[in-house]
């Protein structure tokens, strides 16, 4: 270790007193990876003795992407969080921000950085970031995530690093930080191949700005993903069976395409199955995230490489992964998600993207943040980063959820956040959609038979037959009998006519 005794080290509680009520501040992480974990903590409960005294004290929260319960649970649960941005996965801050409790910037993920650095979300207070080491002339080796933390520990007035030896201290051979210049002087991006590197395996921050150490030693606690699901093994296998036939086909080369996957179990069944398939070839992966599917791929040969921004992994992966840095510290490259989601270095390197939504219609449009167009799930994240400019830009969603009682294939989508310009084909346990050339009437009958669950599909084909003539036909008075079903019965079968009885 490097670390410098020149830095004051502190307790939690110590550097939480350097927050106080209003102030903007910038935590590491990129799902639990990397996240924050004794400071957040200490600073919930300075915020509940204060609310306890009767004194206010919330804070506005900018992270790369969700946390662990560390952060914005325990934030949230002591009612200490004004504003969030650009995503979330708490249960109790996203009550919050349906409540109108916390306000809450929904973002694409590679839009975070810029915004921040141009002073578009205003000054930066604080940053807490989550190190391996930090040297005394500023130099700061983050841990099992980039996301957005170089632009924070750039912006923030003050910093505070969380020093976590439970994390390998050769994880700096992983990182790549590189930083773009602001417009009109920024230069194409040369990442070549993922796993092209272009920058240092350090921040470097001004040392003066460095208030204190906080010393931990704290897995990221990543629960282990669930086994496949019967749904999503054959979402998995309708999705193999596509990239084959676009591989025979010509469509993709035959050295393959690098892959982006997005974080959840129907993503990890979707990995586990291209590692298996014989007919995949070796591949590359330029991602986001990776989870323990692609780490079980890697060790089997099939994944050669892979550039993420975050090692989303189970704690015992993880270990494994710590154990045998000679094989993985040359196979993956974690970088800032100004560049893990660039949509220049996507189009470019010709990614194959695979993302789940909420719900798709029966146009092709999908919507991936919100329920019933009203009550937010997480966020965008970077699924848009990456549907919009991918080679190919595969959705993915079981037809049904609460057994039945939802469809997730509907006549008009109720939030829209991925259009039906910026994808190419829809899957389901029930079959895999290629809409490449089809007009909208053509996209809604190959969806509603491909994909719709089959008690779903007579009232959905009735809804297209019935639509007012249109380039897209559709009954304003109609497209929502779905949602308004679930909101009125928690049922959408009501709108279908078979009801709860089915």
């Amino acid at each position: 270790m490097r670390t410098s005794a020149k830095i004051p080290e502190l307790t939690a509680d110590e550097a939480a007193e350097l927050i106080d009520d209003g102030q903007f501040v910038g935590f590491s992480g990129f799902t639990a990876a990397g996240s924050c974990k004794a400071v957040p903590r200490a600073l919930a409960k300075r915020a509940r003795a204060l609310h306890d005294r009767g004194d206010p004290f919330r804070i506005r929260v900018i992270t790369g992407a969700s946390t662990n319960e560390d952060l914005d649970e325990a934030l949230a649960q002591a009612s200490a969080i004004s504003w969030r941005a650009p995503y979330q996965s708490s249960r109790t801050l996203r009550k919050q921000i349906n409540t109108q409790e916390a306000s809450f910037l929904d973002i694409h993920l590679s839009h975070l950085p810029q915004m921040l650095d141009y002073g578009f979300l205003g000054e930066l207070d604080v940053a807490v970031v989550e190190a391996t080491d930090v040297t005394s002339d500023g130099r700061i080796y983050l841990s099992t995530s980039v996301g957005v933390t170089p632009s924070i520990l750039n912006k923030a007035k003050r910093i505070v690093v969380e020093l976590n030896d439970a994390h390998s201290p050769r994880l700096w051979e992983m990182h790549d930080i590189a930083r773009l210049r602001p417009p009109p002087h920024r230069l194409p991006i040369p990442v070549h191949s993922p796993m092209s590197k272009i920058g240092t395996p350090f921040c470097a921050v001004n040392p003066q700005k460095i208030v204190g150490i906080v010393r931990t030693s704290e897995p990221d606690g990543v629960p282990p993903f669930s086994p496949p699901d019967p749904a999503s093994a054959k979402i998995a296998a309708h999705v193999v069976k596509f990239l084959v036939g676009e591989m025979r086909a010509g469509h993709i080369p035959a050295e393959f395409l690098p892959l982006q996957a997005g974080v959840g179990n129907v993503s990890n069944a979707v990995m586990a199955a291209l590692g298996e398939h014989p007919d995949i070839p070796k591949f590359e992966m330029y991602t986001e995230v990776l989870q323990d599917a692609q780490i079980a791929v890697m060790q089997n040969g099939k994944l050669l490489g892979a550039s993420t921004s975050a090692l989303t992994l189970s704690d015992a992966c993880m270990a494994q992964v710590f154990e045998n840095m000679d094989f993985f510290g040359p196979r993956i490259v974690l970088r800032p998600q100004e560049i893990s989601n660039n949509p220049g270095v996507v189009r470019r390197l010709g990614v194959v993207t695979l993302n789940t939504v909420l719900e798709m219609d029966i146009y092709g449009c999908a919507n991936s943040t919100h329920v019933c167009g009203t009550q937010l799930m997480n966020g965008i994240g970077g699924s848009g980063d990456f549907v919009r400019h991918g080679y190919l830009s595969i959705l993915m969603a079981p037809s049904t959820a609460k057994g039945g009682r939802i469809s997730t294939v509907v006549p008009m989508c109720s939030h829209v956040d991925h259009n039906e310009h910026s994808i190419q084909a829809l899957v389901t346990e029930h079959g895999l959609a290629d809409l490449r050339g089809l007009g909208p009437v053509e996209r809604a009958h190959t969806i509603i038979e491909t994909c719709a669950d089959p008690q779903y599909r007579d009232y959905l084909r009735r809804y297209l037959e019935e639509a007012p003539l249109g380039h897209i036909r559709h009954d304003l008075s109609r497209c929502f009998d779905l949602h308004r079903a679930y909101q009125e019965t928690g049922d959408m079968r009501f709108a279908v006519g078979a009801g709860a009885t089915t």
